[in-house]
């Protein structure tokens, strides 16, 4: 959508994205296994939750990050979260971790800011991110 200055821009629909990290990510400038969670619309957009949790048994407790990019090559670190170590079970559900981000209290995103997130610890089964965001 072509923008003119000084126009008011509304947010054009609800989504969601979600990725999964299999890979501890031991570096915090580059994308070494960081996985693209999402990438915002021309006109930017406000990031309204993101949550993770294990998707198996983990092997021990970690932390998800996560970070911002306008290249896609240098990524800045910008927000983490813990998770519990977690087995998997019929009779317990992984705990999610809640990495802060609400619709009183979002992320603004620039003009085609790609987000990326990243684990502390490798999980086979992976820690999956799932996201809820606007594009404007």
């Amino acid at each position: 959508m072509t923008v003119t200055a000084n126009s008011v821009i509304t947010a054009q629909s609800v989504q969601t994205a979600q990725a999964t990290c299999t890979a501890a990510k031991t570096t915090y400038a580059d994308a070494t296994n960081a996985v693209l969670l999402l990438t915002a619309g021309p006109n930017g957009g406000v990031l309204y939750g993101m949550t993770a949790r294990p998707k198996g048994t983990t092997g021990g407790a970690g932390r998800v990050d996560v970070f911002a990019s306008l290249n896609g090559t240098t990524l800045a670190f910008i927000n983490s979260a813990n998770f519990a170590s977690y087995t998997q079970s019929t009779t317990a559900a992984p705990v999610a971790s809640d990495l802060g981000y609400t619709e009183t209290a979002p992320r603004r995103l620039a003009p085609s800011e790609q987000i990326w997130v990243g684990t502390s610890i490798a999980a086979t089964n992976g820690i999956v991110v799932d996201a809820q965001y606007e594009n404007l």
